[in-house]
């Protein structure tokens, strides 16, 4: 679809538009109509070749886009003055409330960020998202009430989480020192004989699409936590996608991420080399170098449900994948609820145990 179009006005009643996980498609918020991307391409199409006989057009740039004109028009930035969290939504988006830090003073500001590649839709609807929070929810009996009514739980936002995604080629050289040992019978003694190896092992592996998050705010181990996404299902970026969601605007920028993108392909280089090395008793890596002969990152957003809950002065943030529903988070426990459940079960060993010395015993004396 084009850039020209991001307010996305259903064409039957004039109402706001929604990307829709279950249909994947726009759905009106007021007459339930679908549409698809094609379909609101032709229906905007007059004003799209009007916007770009004035010139409005842009190019893609080689990690990030910008923004057209029109297209910013229709947005709106927020930041959160408890976090520093910057969001961006479609201008149907209503924000009260941040969902890093669960502030509820989210106001609106500049619109000034760098436009996506790409996007991994939403595939799973917010009804969903609850379902998977109350199911982890259950598993939890110490779990503060705060955290499972229904109410909190329903405060969950779609957000899509900026993530830069490399492409790099490591060369390898590893060495090792192997061993193959056997023992056999020599008369009555018991021979132990051990053949030692010097292994050189070199080669190239090529990696595609390791995610690095692009925001401060959400926690590393959160994003690896709820990993994998599919990026077979990556599209090419459209605000259609954005539609009743928010994003966050990346402020680690492909430089200072690259570090951590390179640590895991090395580690991944390394383990795919060692796997090579097979039929010995034994074997230990003795050196390894490692150098990065290519590598670019493209700028993407990638669907996570967020849920942050402030309890005795702490906030804690959950996230669940958006597209497999895979979760993630910190959990506290009711000290007050603890103390019971260990009194309460302390008297259940107790009078078991008392009614199992009544029988032996042939009852109290």
């Amino acid at each position: 679809m084009a850039d020209q179009v991001s307010n996305y006005k259903c064409p039957n009643c004039g109402g706001p538009l929604r990307f829709d996980p279950a249909s994947q498609k726009l759905k009106c918020e007021y007459c339930d109509s679908l549409f698809t991307q094609k379909e609101v391409e032709e229906f905007y199409r007059p004003s799209e070749e009007a916007a770009a006989a004035e010139g409005t057009d842009q190019k893609w740039e080689t990690e990030t886009g910008e923004w057209t004109a029109e297209e910013a028009a229709h947005m709106r930035a927020y930041s959160c003055p408890s976090c520093g969290a910057s969001l961006i939504a479609d201008e149907n988006t209503a924000v009260t409330v941040c969902p890093y830090c669960s502030n509820p003073t989210v106001v609106a500001g500049q619109f000034v960020t760098k436009k996506p590649q790409f996007v991994l839709p939403f595939q799973l609807d917010k009804d969903k998202a609850v379902e998977i929070l109350n199911d982890f929810y259950k598993r939890k009996p110490l779990l503060p009430k705060a955290f499972s009514s229904r109410n909190h739980i329903e405060e969950i936002k779609g957000v899509y989480v900026p993530f830069w995604l490399y492409n790099g080629v490591m060369e390898c050289r590893m060495d090792f020192h192997a061993e193959n040992v056997r023992q056999f019978s020599h008369g009555d003694d018991i021979v132990t004989e051990t053949d030692h190896f010097k292994l050189v092992r070199t080669g190239t592996v090529t990696f595609s699409g390791v995610p690095a998050d692009a925001s401060s705010k959400m926690p590393d181990e959160y994003m690896d936590a709820i990993e994998p996404f599919d990026y077979s299902k990556l599209k090419d970026f459209d605000t259609m996608y954005m539609a009743g969601y928010m994003a966050d605007s990346y402020d680690v920028d492909a430089e200072q991420d690259r570090a951590r993108s390179e640590s895991r392909m090395k580690a991944s280089a390394v383990r795919a080399i060692s796997s090579s090395v097979t039929g010995y008793t034994s074997v230990a890596p003795v050196s390894t170098q490692i150098t990065r002969l290519d590598g670019a990152a493209a700028y993407a957003f990638l669907p996570v449900w967020l849920l942050s809950t402030k309890w005795n002065g702490n906030t804690y943030l959950f996230a669940v994948n958006g597209q497999s529903g895979k979760i993630a988070g910190d959990l506290p426990s009711d000290t007050a609820l603890a103390i019971r459940f260990f009194i309460l079960i302390t008297l259940g060993v107790f009078v078991v145990t008392a009614i199992i010395l009544y029988f032996i015993g042939g009852g109290f004396l």
